[in-house]
């Protein structure tokens, strides 16, 4: 990736309105030298396939900075940054596509620059619009939906969104030490390579997401190497982050329940605030009280132990939210960037479902968050048939007078 950035010029403006320019056939010679590094670790054809890719990115805050700064120097074909908002002192601290010269300006457009500098080769794409005045089909042309520090309803109607268009969908957020990654996959198949032993793979279900669906074997200098093809099932946001409980294995064991992360219990606490407030962040002495009634309510629902949610851990999280810390956005961005492209590449484990990062702890453990039953493309119905016309509009997803409030919620309109 170093030579990318010894290569760095500037590149011509590409706006929204510009017609994607399709990816050519074949990775050539240059790019192989280019991304020589990185091809040694997935190969030819996971550079292939990212090359090819098209990405969305909503927000440009400094989490999405680390994100859009990873992708695109590992070659991407494609970044369409969104974001309506215009560039204030605050956005100054930890985003480094900016400066004060950029003040006023709207922030995609000030950083889309800089994002250009790193890679040339990589079509960079401005929309100022604001993302809920699209419609679900918008997301129908990308091959991979990121979403970062939005209200939890837009990342629900996002994320109703990606589903109907069968797109795999990331969110993620950063509170000063602390920040969450989500994923929805929807179902996702990925090849683990390992060396073969005695005991032979079978096809068969290993947890309530992951299945063993495929398995072949190859030689490799006198060694026979097993490739195991896996599919991961996903569950969407509005589950994960409220309703979905631990996994029953957590349940079981008192010992797994106390090292579960309280930052879990506040998050899901903050977002039903931010739900419930109309978006805003909790600042006053009653909201203080508020949001430790509802960060008990969650931690309960859960199944923690009481004395792992202590006063002093809500009043550090509540010190911290709406604040960016840049070594906390490029630990989380750079995490997110990595799964997108070995979720590109089809190579190793992706996240499922959600990342929880502790910067008191310096972890950053990872939950299957989901509900009892079907899982994938079973639990959104409605992801079927999305050519017949989705309206995304004003926070309203329609289609064929169906509205999905939540995704355990449908309602006629």
């Amino acid at each position: 990736m170093d030579a990318v950035q010894e290569q760095a010029v500037s590149a011509p403006a590409v706006s929204a309105l510009d017609t994607t320019v399709p990816a050519p056939e074949g990775i050539s010679a240059d790019e192989i030298a280019l991304y020589d590094r990185q091809i040694r670790l997935w190969g030819v054809q996971a550079q292939e396939k990212i090359r090819n890719a098209n990405i969305l990115l909503i927000t440009m805050k400094a989490l999405s900075n680390e994100i859009a700064k990873n992708l695109v120097l590992a070659g991407i074909h494609s970044l369409t940054v969104v974001d309506h908002a215009l560039v204030t002192e605050a956005d100054l601290g930890a985003q480094f596509f900016i400066t004060e010269s950029d003040l006023g300006q709207n922030r995609a457009a000030a950083a889309a620059p800089q994002i250009r500098k790193l890679n040339p080769r990589v079509q960079v794409i401005v929309d100022t619009d604001n993302i809920m005045s699209k419609g679900a089909a918008f997301y129908g042309s990308f091959d991979i939906v990121i979403a970062t520090d939005l209200q939890p309803d837009t990342l629900n109607i996002i994320n109703t969104a990606t589903r109907i268009n069968h797109k795999p969908f990331y969110a993620a957020g950063v509170h000063g030490f602390y920040g969450f990654i989500f994923s929805d996959l929807i179902q996702h198949e990925y090849v683990v390579e390992r060396e073969k032993s005695n005991r032979a793979t079978m096809l068969q279900a290993e947890t309530q997401t992951r299945s063993v669906v495929d398995v072949k074997t190859k030689k490799e200098n006198g060694k026979s190497i097993e490739m195991v093809r896996k599919r991961e099932l996903y569950s969407t946001w509005y589950l994960a982050s409220d309703a979905a409980s631990l996994p029953a294995e957590y349940l079981k064991s008192r010992r797994r329940l106390k090292a579960v992360t309280p930052i879990l219990s506040c998050l899901r606490a903050l977002w039903e605030f931010m739900t419930f407030q109309d978006g805003r962040l909790p600042s006053t002495s009653e909201d203080l009280k508020l949001f430790t009634v509802l960060a008990t309510q969650k931690h309960k629902a859960l199944g923690l132990p009481d004395e792992t949610l202590r006063s002093e851990t809500l009043r550090k999280f509540l010190g911290q939210v709406g604040s960016e810390i840049a070594p906390v956005t490029a630990v989380l961005g750079g995490q997110l960037a990595q799964d997108v492209i070995n979720v590109l590449g089809s190579r190793q484990q992706p996240i499922q479902n959600m990342v929880v990062f502790n910067g008191d702890t310096m972890e950053a453990p990872m939950y299957p968050l989901h509900p009892d039953g079907a899982l994938g493309e079973g639990l959104l119905p409605l992801s079927v048939g999305a050519e017949s016309g989705a309206i995304l509009n004003g926070g309203n997803l329609a289609m064929n007078g169906v509205v999905p409030i939540f995704q355990s919620e449908i309602v006629e309109v």
